[in-house]
């Protein structure tokens, strides 16, 4: 099994340019704003003999002869209409003769397909170093980015080892720090400690469990989790079987707890677009990407004739000297994007979903699903859910098909839901 990581920064992304900006934050909004850094890191695009032409013609066609638009991304269209008029290129690319698409419009972007033919002849050679590359870096001199030549040039894909847990028989896989999927490996090891079947499926002490579990995994996460090049992540700690039994200790069986405390693991010095493909062959692929944010559009701004948006995953570096996540160059940052896999026996699973810092909590209650409630793949998938997108507090959200009084009697033991 092998696992594929993208995304740094480029060299000089240091705290000390934000700050002499005037900056005061990382974020996800867009970049050119005065209050806000958004890092656009560099892009991974995989240097596989696979990416040929005949691998990326369907999509060249696409963006050539266009596909209509649907209802739901019309509606982040709408939504992001003033995004896309702020910025000439972003406005010429995604906003057709200066309109807004609407949905059943067909619609072409024949700069992506440059983009993609360039790729298709040259590889991963032509973003970093060819066509592709020069309007990255003419892109990012307009908007006053710190990306150079040597950036790009020097950039590749790594190649990284999954994490892994063992859960009630089964193995599931996540892809190492700087990705959130350790939070769903600690979830899914404290749930051990629970027998979630004998509960029943969304019953009140198994929704109640999951969600206090999560809680503790994720205010780890916030703790720990970053480029294990440059903070030291105590994985095997975090992982270990007897932190996760010690942190289920934690809950509270009949009260929910708003303010969660950090743990320490042994190795510490206390101190969305988703998809999965299987082939003929059995071959799986868990494949994760992202240009997250309100609007849909990653930073907001098209690179001028090349189709495509820079990303915003910078979002997710801090500018407080105390956090792990600290910006600084060549820096990956802490993000929400993981694929994931699951094994017993002959028998494996690529999973994953989209929706930010709810995907490690999804992740668990899906194994869950699996393996605690006897369900099938779809039914594991189409099961309601709860979602706590915040770190502190007792905010919680479910799903309306979660039943009313399950959803009474949890608020009784004290979690807020919204």
């Amino acid at each position: 099994m092998h696992g594929a990581s993208a995304r740094r920064n480029p060299a000089r992304a240091p705290r000390g340019v934000a700050g002499s900006r005037g900056f005061r934050s990382c974020s996800s909004g867009r970049l050119g704003s005065s209050e806000l850094l958004t890092s656009t890191n560099i892009f991974g695009v995989a240097a596989a003999s696979a990416v040929t032409n005949g691998i990326l013609a369907p999509s060249i066609e696409y963006a050539e002869t266009g596909f209509p638009v649907g209802e739901v991304v019309s509606v982040y269209w709408k939504d992001s209409e003033d995004v896309l008029r702020a910025d000439a290129a972003t406005a010429k690319t995604f906003l057709p003769g200066g309109r807004l698409p609407q949905v059943g419009d067909m619609f072409r972007n024949p700069e992506l397909a440059w983009t993609y033919r360039q790729i298709a002849a040259q590889g991963a050679k032509a973003f970093y170093t060819g066509n592709v590359a020069a309007k990255l870096l003419a892109s990012s001199k307009t908007h006053g980015g710190t990306m150079t030549a040597a950036d790009l040039a020097e950039y590749d894909v790594e190649w990284v080892t999954p994490i892994s847990t063992t859960y009630r028989g089964w193995t599931v896989y996540e892809l190492p720090p700087n990705g959130q999927g350790i939070a769903a490996l600690m979830m899914l090891n404290m749930m051990e400690q629970f027998d979630l079947k004998a509960m029943g499926h969304n019953s009140v002490q198994a929704l109640h469990h999951l969600i206090e579990a999560k809680k503790l995994a994720y205010a780890d996460m916030q703790r720990y989790d970053a480029d294990p090049r440059f903070a030291k992540v105590p994985v095997s700690g975090l992982l270990s079987k007897s932190y996760g039994a010690g942190r289920a200790k934690l809950i509270n069986a009949s009260a929910a707890n708003c303010s969660v405390p950090v743990g320490t693991p042994e190795g510490t010095d206390n101190g969305t677009t988703y998809l999965s493909v299987v082939d003929k062959e059995g071959n799986l692929i868990s494949f994760i990407q992202s240009n997250y944010s309100t609007v849909g559009f990653g930073a907001g701004l098209a690179v001028a004739d090349a189709g495509f948006v820079w990303h915003n995953r910078g979002g997710g570096f801090s500018l407080d000297a105390a956090s792990p996540n600290l910006i600084a160059g060549r820096k990956r940052p802490l993000h929400t994007i993981i694929p994931g896999f699951m094994e017993k026996g002959d028998e494996k699973i690529a999973f994953g979903i989209m929706g930010g810092w709810n995907q490690s909590q999804a992740h668990a209650q899906f194994v869950a699903n699996i393996v605690d409630f006897g369900m099938n793949i779809q039914g594991a998938l189409d099961a309601p859910r709860f979602s706590k997108e915040t770190f502190p507090g007792c905010d919680v959200n479910f799903e309306s098909r979660i039943a009313k009084s399950t959803r009474d009697s949890l608020a009784a033991m004290g979690h807020q839901i919204v």
